[in-house]
């Protein structure tokens, strides 16, 4: 049986029967874990191998969000600390490439905390350039306030992923980094020229095209199409992200149950797969919203399919060889102690 388009969370930290059940019958592509999953190493390995056995996958795709500072699921005292994306390219020193060095070295990190917990997914690096006077909800999730900073630190952060046995997730394509309100909330209406776009927002993506996984953004931007965010829009999808961006990786949706959206869980998911989505994402583990949204949802397979087998294939077999020790005092004195724990 083919696996659905769509990747789900669960409720806490161990699966319920109801869970199990839902998951062997739907079989979706993988899954994502929350604040909400994670207590402690051994219990976060049983949890991703007990999601992975309902599907029978021992390799399927688990997701989580860890970028550091606000953004961090896997925290003390069982994690370190991580710096948000802002502090990297704001590092103190005269030569960008310690800073492109200190960036790779994070995610590394991050990629030895994850492998070790069953995690083989992260959603970074956070690609959106911010604008003067935008909601905070990117702020100092961004790498700095310029096209060449965040694409120069997102790859470093990408290639730092995947060399630790995690792939990274471009996101929130095209760009974020206009939006007014928070998507979590309300749906943004970015009224820029496409000029503006492709100069600023589009640019980070573009350089970043070639990695293996994208993340939409539920953001209307009027030059494109007016109507609907860029998540269920065909011309969104087509003339930007997958044309004037060149990415054909696997593109996901944000999360479903955010604001932004509007219309029942069905309607959410085959809109977003209408328009040109490869899987849906659904975070919050609510079973009545996940049984709506997998009603709508459909076998993985033709182009998407492909981009997927594609995706998962860049995980490196073995990461590459890493002293943790040393990583870690590097890593420390560059940031002169502020996020040891």
């Amino acid at each position: 049986m083919n696996r659905q388009a769509a990747i789900l969370g669960c409720l806490g930290t161990v699966l319920s029967a109801e869970e199990k059940a839902f998951f062997r019958d739907v079989r979706p592509w993988g899954f994502v874990l929350f604040k909400r999953n994670i207590e402690t190493p051994d219990q976060v390995r049983a949890l991703t191998a007990a999601l992975r056995e309902t599907i029978d996958d021992p390799a399927a795709p688990i997701l989580i969000d860890q970028e550091g500072g606000r953004v961090q699921r896997a925290g003390p005292p069982h994690w370190r600390r991580y710096p948000p994306g802002r502090a990297y390219g704001t590092l103190t020193t005269n030569d960008p490439l310690v800073r492109r060095e200190v960036t790779r070295l994070g995610a590394r990190l991050m990629a030895h905390d994850l492998a070790a917990m069953g995690v083989n997914v992260d959603c970074v690096p956070v690609l959106d350039v911010p604008a003067p006077g935008a909601h905070d909800i990117i702020g100092d999730r961004a790498y700095g306030e310029t096209v060449d900073e965040v694409a120069t630190l997102g790859r470093a952060a990408a290639e730092g992923l995947i060399a630790g046995g995690v792939l990274p997730v471009i996101k929130h394509m095209p760009g974020h980094g206009r939006a007014m309100a928070d998507s979590h909330e309300n749906l943004p209406v970015v009224e820029a020229s496409l000029a503006e776009l492709e100069a600023r927002d589009f640019e980070p993506f573009r350089m970043l095209s070639d990695m293996p996984m994208a993340m939409t953004a539920h953001v209307v931007y009027t030059a494109v199409d007016p109507r609907g965010p860029a998540t269920t829009s065909r011309k969104v999808i087509r003339q930007v992200m997958r044309g004037a961006i060149g990415f054909d990786g696997l593109l996901m949706t944000d999360d479903l149950s955010m604001k932004a959206l509007k219309g029942d869980f069905e309607s959410r998911t085959r809109a977003a797969l209408a328009a040109g989505c490869d899987v849906i994402l659904h975070c919050n583990g609510r079973m009545d919203e996940m049984i709506p949204a997998m009603a709508g949802c459909k076998p993985l397979a033709g182009r998407s399919k492909r981009r997927a087998q594609a995706a998962m294939a860049r995980l490196a077999r073995k990461p590459e060889p890493f002293d943790v020790a040393a990583a870690v005092a590097r890593f420390d004195a560059a940031f002169d102690g502020r996020f040891a724990t």
